[in-house]
């Protein structure tokens, strides 16, 4: 006769109904004393027991995987309830980046990652990444990968996933992206003059020549403005805006550092003097249906306008001034600042305060292809100064 396995050895039998093997193992109790199970069928005997004994295998290191649970299944349960506290389109972005190039091609998976036929394993993610590199910049491939990642460790949290194999991956170089850029003096001047008489005016001026963010300007409040100063006080204050809140989650700006106050030029004056009087024809126009939010950059009802408005609206002004409207972004504006800034002789320490940078480090490292070479000038300088001794003969 078959011996009797020992408790706590699990079971092995033979399920006429499936025409299968059937190893079960019990991996604890319900609250109300209800035994729980895992089950795992084979066509034979042998493929039961190898069955069982990996299970068993999990169990003694303390954790049931789910032979069931998938990539798509992990990555799905992190986009919904791993991102607490994000904005409604950061959790946009991550899904359209998963639905696209995560679940089509590794979803089918099983996440728990333990070795096994149709686990998703190292050599899988390496796969996928070295494809998506010809069709990714580096930066998106960067992301992927962190959703993959962030997924894989959400469900080894929960007893779901054995190896996070996405961790032993890097990321690969991916396609080229496109490139920042600035505007010479006379293309700036190309886009302020393309920008008259347009509803973009205001927010193209104000952009270029003060260097705010894309999501600064679209957050910025009337009471944050102040266009008359107090030229009067000791020391005077000029016409300056407060740049205190962004269009991201809570409100808050990027960093604390970013959060400043910026003097206006008199071109930014006039350009918002301006803008405010079309403003309040706008609120007379829309009656009851205008939106109270003290906006200064608003839709014809005073709601906030999105990334896209903006765009669009920006690339009108563009093709005016005679550019590729396609090739250049509103955020490209702040580029340029930095660009006519340092061409104009500024050190970099002011441009990066102007900027609400934590430090020079992040102002070369984001826009050094905007800053003047001013390193040079150094030995430019101690030229002319040994010039000039060679020259002296009490020297």
């Amino acid at each position: 006769m078959t011996k009797r396995r020992s408790h706590g050895d699990g079971g092995l039998f033979w399920d006429e109904k499936r025409q299968r093997w059937i190893a079960e193992i019990t991996i604890g109790y319900t609250p109300a004393g209800k035994r729980k199970t895992r089950k795992a069928a084979g066509r034979t005997k042998t493929e039961a027991k190898d069955k069982l004994r990996d299970m068993l295998r999990d169990l003694e290191e303390g954790s049931h995987y789910d032979r069931r649970y998938t990539v798509a299944e992990a990555v799905r349960d992190f986009l919904e309830y791993g991102l607490p506290r994000r904005s409604k389109s950061t959790v946009d972005k991550l899904t359209l980046l998963a639905e696209k190039h995560i679940i089509p091609e590794l979803g089918a998976r099983k996440a728990r990652c333990a070795g096994r036929d149709g686990d998703l394993s190292a050599d899988d993610v390496d796969r996928w990444l070295a494809k998506k590199a010809g069709e990714l910049s580096t930066r998106t491939l960067r992301e992927v990968l962190s959703i993959l990642r962030r997924a894989l460790a959400r469900g080894q949290r929960r007893d779901k996933v054995k190896r996070n194999v996405a961790l032993l991956c890097e990321v690969p170089e991916g396609r080229p992206g496109r490139p920042s850029k600035s505007l010479t003096l006379e293309q700036a001047e190309a886009v302020l003059t393309g920008a008259e008489g347009t509803p973009m005016r205001a927010y193209v001026v104000v952009s270029l020549l003060t260097g705010a963010r894309t999501e600064e300007m679209r957050a910025l409040r009337w009471h944050h403005i102040d266009l008359e100063g107090k030229p009067d006080a000791n020391p005077p204050v000029p016409p300056h805006m407060m740049v205190w809140r962004s269009v991201r989650e809570h409100g808050d700006t990027k960093t604390k550092r970013s959060r400043r106050s910026l003097a206006l030029p008199q071109r930014c004056v006039d350009a918002l003097r301006a803008h405010r009087d079309k403003q309040d024809y706008q609120r007379r126009l829309a009656g009851d249906r205008w939106q109270k939010t003290d906006l200064v950059f608003s839709s014809a009802v005073g709601t906030e306008l999105d990334a896209a408005n903006v765009r669009r609206a920006f690339r009108r002004v563009v093709d005016r001034a005679g550019l590729v409207a396609a090739e250049w972004t509103p955020r490209e504006l702040r580029h340029s600042f930095v660009s006519l800034l340092s061409d104009s002789g500024m050190p970099i320490e002011q441009i990066s305060r102007l900027m609400g940078h934590n430090g020079t480090a992040v102002t070369e490292l984001v826009y050094r292809h905007q800053l003047r070479p001013i390193v040079e000038h150094g030995a430019e300088a101690m030229d002319q100064i040994f010039a000039d001794s060679e020259e002296d003969p009490a020297a």
